[in-house]
């Protein structure tokens, strides 16, 4: 069970703010990896804990987004689901990025404690997809051994290790920071409607290959706007992401906003469009990134527009035609 002081997925400490009216949720817990918003009937506290460390993961590249307390529904519970696990790699890229960042200054250490029953390793349990404190020792050893990561001699008598990042780890974080993906194809996240098919046939489709990129759309593939391996494959292989944030009546698509969000989180950038008419419904967060609005009787200067967009932040793709 829950409380008003324990955290509805983990069952942890947190802090708990409520909408009675709505039944509504807004919680800060460093065990899933900082504010959320929840539905409180969700029974998130059943969930297997596989889906628990998925779950959270979630919440981080939604943070790692802008999202500052994403909202979790039934939905996005299902497509959790359907989420592979991070690798082990990761996992550890994942922690070594995580100790960086409690790290005060170049040089300095973090404490990491022998047990999850404090925040600071409650924290370091979300951002390594980790259930247990023994996983976390695991890719500590294995951040020590690739050496990335550089323990300190000095002994805690709790069992405290101190840990501090290594030139050659500072080496690998610049290179994950910098990445560039050799690739001609560019992943499109938008609603699979009929009402936004000339939108992508006149506008995107056609920028994107104006700027010499191939555009990838997955639908009609039994995709139905649920993430699945087979998205997050052809994520990864993308130079970019157009995420077109444009919905219906039914409301947000939950399934956009984990794609540019994850995206996001692996460094790979993400253009953003949307319909004139939605621009003002979509998530608050979101609407800090410079969208490209689009007029569906204006789709040719949508298409100019998206391109210059691509040339001018991404560069001319290989398959850029000499004019």
């Amino acid at each position: 069970m829950t409380s008003e002081n324990t955290c509805p997925i983990w069952g942890t400490p947190a802090e708990i703010a409520k909408e009675d009216y709505e039944h509504v949720l807004h919680v800060n817990s460093a065990r899933a990896g900082g504010r959320y918003t929840i539905f409180a009937n969700l029974k998130a506290d059943k969930l297997d804990p596989a889906v628990k460390v998925r779950l959270t993961t979630w919440i981080i590249s939604q943070h790692r987004f802008g999202i500052e307390s994403p909202k979790i529904t039934r939905e996005v519970i299902d497509e959790v689901k359907r989420l592979r696990p991070l690798s082990a790699h990761e996992r550890a890229d994942r922690l070594l990025s995580h100790i960086e960042k409690r790290m005060p200054a170049i040089g300095d250490t973090i404490k990491i404690p022998p047990s999850g029953q404090d925040d600071a390793m409650r924290a370091v349990l979300a951002w390594s997809e980790s259930i247990k404190t023994s996983e976390v020792i695991y890719l500590l050893d294995y951040l020590e051994t690739v050496r990335w990561i550089e323990q300190s001699p000095h002994k805690n008598l709790d069992g405290t290790r101190e840990y501090g990042v290594s030139p050659s780890g500072y080496a690998h974080l610049a290179e994950l920071e910098t990445k560039s993906i050799n690739s001609e194809q560019a992943f499109v996240a938008m609603w699979f409607d009929g009402s936004v098919n000339d939108a992508y046939e006149k506008g995107i489709e056609p920028a994107i290959r104006d700027a010499g990129y191939r555009p990838l759309r997955i639908d009609k593939k039994d995709h139905n706007n649920k993430i699945d391996d087979q998205i997050i494959a052809e994520i990864r292989r993308s130079r970019f992401v157009v995420a077109d944030f444009t919905h219906g009546e039914a409301g947000m698509r939950g399934g956009v906003y984990y794609e540019a969000g994850f995206a996001h989180g692996l460094n790979i950038p993400v253009i953003f469009t949307c319909r004139e008419d939605v621009i003002s419904q979509i998530h608050f967060d979101t609407r800090q990134y410079n969208h490209i609005i689009w007029k569906p009787k204006k789709l040719g200067e949508f298409r100019k527009a998206l391109s210059d967009r691509i040339s001018a932040t991404i560069g001319d793709g290989p398959l850029k035609k000499n004019s």
